[in-house]
């Protein structure tokens, strides 16, 4: 992968240049995170890199964009549900506190985790996890991308 896109996101992804991206959506694109400490962290980015928070978006593109991220969602559940067996569940987020721009982190959760962090927020695991290079998105997780790429073509109406 070039490290090119990662300084425009968005404008990689409409451009058709951003690797990591698994599908267009309504509203944004359905993109699996740099990271995969917990496999299959996606995040939703918005189509438009001005947008910076949800409540700027017009009404109807605002829900389109909260329908993106249930889709998102529940194609990362239903993927890792059947890939891991110690699949728990997903955390939506919408934070906004790092990337100036509109996006949404969905996380699985699994049983496998440390006790100590299971139940809690994903963002109280050591720093180490986000630059550690065996959690780096590869070629090893296209089996887990093309899953939720699957899934995510069999939400679409």
């Amino acid at each position: 992968m070039t490290h090119d896109w990662r300084k425009d996101r968005i404008g990689s992804a409409v451009r058709g240049v951003n690797p990591t991206v698994l599908r267009r959506l309504t509203a944004g694109f359905a993109v699996i995170g740099d990271v995969q400490f917990l496999p299959g962290y996606s995040v939703l980015l918005v189509d438009d890199p001005s947008v910076q928070r949800l409540s700027e978006l017009p009404k109807g593109n605002r829900l389109a964009f909260l329908s993106d991220m249930d889709t998102l969602g529940e194609a990362v559940e239903r993927a890792c549900k059947r890939l891991d067996p110690a699949f728990r569940r997903v955390n939506l987020e919408i934070l906004g506190n790092t990337d100036p721009f509109l996006h949404a982190h969905v996380w699985p959760r699994f049983d496998w985790e440390p006790d100590d962090l299971v139940g809690r927020p994903v963002w109280l695991y050591p720093r180490e996890r986000w630059s550690d290079g065996r959690y780096a998105l590869g070629p090893q997780h296209d089996v887990l991308r093309e899953a939720i790429g699957a899934e995510l073509d069999q939400l679409a109406y």
